[in-house]
């Protein structure tokens, strides 16, 4: 199922943007970022993001294109709860050498970041897939051989079936998040993220069965 952003509800609504059925254009402003506490100590909660909510397990794809100007530049896929707890996967500027390909995410307050080193490019597909508080993050130059970057899970959303105590305990009424689309420049940068081929399906992470 195709998804249309129009009616998507901004986050730290830009100064420049173009949303439309088709695509959605963030222009990043300077000094805008996502981060919270760990290592560096500062706590980071000004950056755009297009939200759209839901209760139910999905998989959702997107395709995100960019020129990034300066170091940290980043686009890609956001969840946000609330400023303490909330995911973000992109792949952040370094040099015209390489970029690192990661996601951060944050529980209680406190951000962890999880990357790999990849040559500096300029697109890149990404899969995010819920299980109820559980989610993996894939991404994809080709949009067809999806990679695993990682598994998650966000703790204000509820327990796992191993914390229950259960090995396929019945599946509680899912919580409501917020997902979509972000962009930033944490330091003085700014730069056009596209992100268009926009699909949503029932979630396409088998469940897991340890049988």
């Amino acid at each position: 199922m195709n998804i249309d952003f129009s009616n998507a509800r901004w986050l730290n609504q830009p100064k420049l943007f173009e949303v439309n059925n088709q695509y959605v254009n963030i222009t990043t402003e300077p000094n805008t970022d996502f981060w919270q506490r760990s290592y560096y100590g500062f706590r980071n909660d000004n950056a755009p993001a297009l939200l759209i909510e839901s209760k139910n397990n999905f998989s959702f794809t997107v395709q995100t294109s960019f020129e990034y100007q300066s170091r940290f530049d980043q686009c890609g896929l956001i969840i946000y709860i609330d400023s303490d707890n909330w995911f973000k996967a992109s792949i952040e500027f370094e040099t015209e050498q390489f970029s690192r390909l990661g996601s951060v995410v944050t529980n209680h307050g406190y951000s962890d970041w999880a990357t790999t080193d990849i040559s500096t490019i300029n697109t890149m597909w990404y899969r995010l897939s819920r299980r109820g508080a559980d989610f993996l993050i894939e991404s994809s130059a080709n949009a067809l051989d999806f990679k695993q970057m990682r598994i998650f899970h966000l703790h204000c959303l509820g327990e796992t079936s191993a914390e229950m105590g259960k090995l396929n305990p019945p599946a509680p009424p899912e919580k409501s998040l917020n997902f979509g689309l972000y962009a930033c420049s944490p330091l003085d940068s700014s730069f056009q993220a596209t992100f268009n081929n926009f699909k949503l399906d029932d979630c396409l992470w088998m469940a897991h069965n340890a049988a």
